[in-house]
């Protein structure tokens, strides 16, 4: 991992014309006009730091095909993955839960782009603002339930499980069935044994579900998948929709 500046590119304060963000897009018009001005369109390149554990949020960051990955570290040095952010939210949520600083740190796990936001900015309409707090406090609680379900699965499920559970959070921020990542750093987030890893991506591919290639995981058969995984996945993605679905409904 590497402490950076994220790039901007020369269309960087493009309005919202690229893939879009749903929390973005969730949000009431009046809302969404007050803070298009000030969205800053930015590359992510992945490995970048966007933030440490301490660190004061200086912007938060709506991805629209980035995914961020939420890392806890102990004071041993050993990491593990908390969370996963992609065109669904944003990163930042402590801004909104009486700090400007997080005890985590958030890592671009898959380049891509992603809108970026002075955090000041955000917490000014977050307090100014009924709808838009409505609709934060609503992600909020997806997030944390998707951290419960984490600390869950990562203590009572297999890591054959658990890796399908990665797998499919992942392309549920993705626009195809392949990842880019290796197994060494999959055993990073999981908090587990490489060795352990090796072996369930190894099952999954002589059963035909997935195809492994050095650094990329090709999904060939999602809804096999889905029935090997534990029920984690499914709580944490029927929370994503229940936020979206009361969206719409307000």
């Amino acid at each position: 991992m590497r402490k950076g500046h994220v790039q901007e590119p020369a269309w960087s304060r493009r309005p919202l014309a690229l893939p879009h963000n749903q929390l973005l897009d969730a949000l009431v018009n009046a809302d969404r006009k007050r803070i298009l001005p000030d969205l800053e369109l930015v590359a992510l390149p992945a490995g970048v730091v966007l933030y440490e554990s301490g660190d004061t949020l200086a912007h938060v960051y709506f991805p629209t095909d980035a995914i961020i990955s939420l890392l806890y570290t102990t004071t041993r040095g050993e990491c593990s993955e908390i969370g996963l952010v992609g065109n669904e939210g944003l990163v930042g949520i402590s801004l909104f839960m009486g700090g400007d600083s997080t005890p985590s740190h958030g890592v671009v796990q898959t380049s891509g782009y992603a809108y970026r936001l002075k955090a000041q900015l955000l917490k000014k309409e977050f307090n100014r603002c009924t709808a838009l707090q409505n609709l934060l406090l609503r992600y909020i609680q997806s997030v944390l339930v998707q951290m419960a379900q984490i600390a869950v699965c990562n203590r009572h499920h297999t890591v054959d499980q658990q890796l399908c559970r990665w797998l499919l959070l992942n392309l549920d921020r993705l626009p195809g069935n392949e990842v880019a990542v290796t197994q060494e750093l999959i055993a990073t987030r999981l908090g587990v044994r490489r060795e352990g890893v090796t072996c369930a991506a190894r099952k999954l591919q002589a059963a035909g579900v997935i195809e492994y290639k050095r650094g990329h995981i090709i999904v060939l058969d999602r809804p096999r998948l889905e029935r090997l995984c534990c029920d984690c996945y499914e709580a944490m993605k029927h929370e994503g929709q229940w936020l979206y679905e009361e969206a719409e409904a307000c």
